[in-house]
């Protein structure tokens, strides 16, 4: 069966089909073309160029996958016309994206030439160009590194108010520099892509294990021996629900028919994964494997009731999505939803823990300990990170980028040595705001995961909240570089630096 064929035998499964005719279909969507592309590109330019000199811009996007708050009075960009695919090459595996292309498009324009990005990260609203100026993991990350690494020329609008052409020889500053700058150095209109080919299922093993030591050690060796227990592991990831609860699901593509799984009714993805010992299996298919996060935003809908059993069976399938816990978030924060309903119940309020931090495998127990210990937030995703084989071929291609951190890493602003295990740890709730006591500062429990995480080697991702002093920020995040890479590519200023955005909210 081929993975076109096995896409349409999933109709009216899926949590985002749109009508076709008389019944349901997976969205299959083609190219856009170069024409539209360039039509596009010289929208957002002119409206570049209308933004008055010293006011500062952003794009005019309506949604968002940061967590943390955004201030200051910045003129929007038009990106009108930059959501999707430009053109697949399907020979030789590659495809020329805009920046404004969300995954799930770009998954749905892909599939059908059985090619996949060659890490999704689990959201279906985040945008291409997002993960690679931000930051992406997902199952494939132990074998492809980060979305970045895929990139092979990107096209970005600078401060300057030019598109420059960026890739490993031409502009290679920019194209090192760009990822984890978060727009302050510019914004991808264009992304050529390397593709990887998949079979149109995934096996899954889901291993128990009952201490966090004994799953560390076998996530550090399966993510460099790429197998575990004679069989291949194409996907890796896994999920801690207490010290003593342990799961490692590793995937294998697959092309063989039968059955398959199906987490958009009142089954939820991640209690398949738990059982009293050894291996459970399940199998899916590649398209629901990428979003099998997305259905239950991991497990954090169950703030909303969405796994209540009674509940879910009244909840509109299609409506079992990010994009739309995002909306039911927005109005929280529009109303104090949550904070007034701890204040009815006599309680303070809490304190949002939404974070991605990175330990190497041999400090993972110690910060899992240190974190079950001190709070009651279960489960915790884990997510194993190698830079992408030939990552070490752009170190020592400097310019602007001349100090030691960029000789060892070859994406500086956020420095991961090529050979080296990182476990990306997610955990996504909230605590009493007075947990670490009566007078807390705000963000007191999110500062000393800082605090922790750093005394461990690590660092965290910054689409969320930031607490950091410039020195701390500097010491983890490139130190001088961000600066100097604003001199040449936003000499004036017109984005917020990357302290700025990241940590002051700006």
């Amino acid at each position: 069966m081929s993975l076109k064929d096995a896409a349409v035998g999933i109709a009216g499964r899926l949590t985002d089909c749109i009508h076709v005719g008389n019944g349901l279909d997976q969205r299959s969507l083609a190219p856009v073309g170069w024409f539209e592309h360039d039509r596009a590109v010289r929208r957002l330019k002119d409206s570049f160029a209308a933004v008055p000199p010293g006011r500062r811009v952003r794009l005019a996007k309506k949604t968002s996958n940061l967590f943390r708050g955004r201030s200051g009075d910045l003129e929007g960009l038009d990106v009108s016309g930059l959501h999707g695919v430009i053109a697949v090459d399907p020979v030789n595996c590659t495809a020329d994206v805009q920046g404004m292309c969300t995954y799930e498009d770009l998954v749905d324009t892909l599939l059908p030439y059985g090619l996949a990005p060659t890490v999704v990260p689990q959201l279906k609203t985040i945008t291409l160009g997002g993960a690679v100026t931000g930051m992406g993991v997902e199952s494939t990350s132990f074998r492809n590194g980060l979305p970045h690494e895929a990139v092979r020329e990107m096209d970005v609008l600078t401060g300057t108010g030019e598109i420059l052409t960026c890739s490993p020889t031409r502009n290679t500053d920019l194209y090192r520099g760009f990822p984890n700058s978060y727009g302050s150095l510019g914004y991808a209109v264009r992304l050529k892509i390397v593709c990887e080919k998949v079979q149109p299922y995934v096996a899954l093993r889901h291993v128990r294990f009952d201490d966090v030591e004994s799953a560390s050690r076998a996530l550090a060796e399966i993510s460099e021996t790429r197998q575990y227990a004679g069989e291949q592991v194409d996907y890796l990831d896994g999920v801690v629900f207490s010290l003593d609860e342990a799961y490692l699901t590793l995937g294998r593509q697959t092309g063989e028919p039968g059955p398959v799984s199906d987490y958009t009714r009142g089954r939820i993805y991640y209690r398949s994964l738990q059982h009293p010992r050894g291996v459970s299996y399940d199998r899916l298919t590649v398209r629901d494997y990428i979003w099998r996060w997305d259905i239950d935003w991991f497990w954090c809908n169950r703030a909303f009731g969405a796994q209540n059993p009674t509940v879910r069976t009244l909840w509109p399938r299609d409506l079992l999505r990010s994009s739309f816990y995002w909306k039911i978030i927005g109005l929280d924060r529009r109303f104090d939803i949550a904070d007034r309903i701890e204040a009815h119940h006599g309680r303070p309020p809490r304190e949002r823990v939404v974070q991605d931090i990175e330990v190497t495998p041999d400090k993972l127990p110690e910060f899992l300990t240190w974190f079950f210990t001190h709070c009651e937030i279960e489960p915790v995703w884990l997510c194993p990170i190698r830079l992408a084989g030939d990552a070490g071929e752009l170190v020592g291609r400097t310019g602007v980028l001349d100090t030691d951190t960029a000789e060892s890493s070859p994406w500086p602003l956020y420095p991961l040595t090529p050979g080296t295990t990182w476990v990306n740890v997610g955990f996504w709730s909230s605590v009493p705001a007075d947990l670490t006591g009566p007078d807390a500062a705000p963000g007191a429990f999110n500062r000393e995961i800082e605090r922790v995480v750093a005394g461990l080697g690590g660092h965290k991702s910054l689409y969320s909240e930031a607490f950091y002093t410039p020195e701390q920020f500097a010491a983890l995040y490139g130190g001088d570089l961000p600066g100097k890479l604003k001199d040449v590519y936003d000499p004036d200023g017109r984005f917020p630096g990357l302290y700025e955005k990241t940590v002051r909210g700006v």
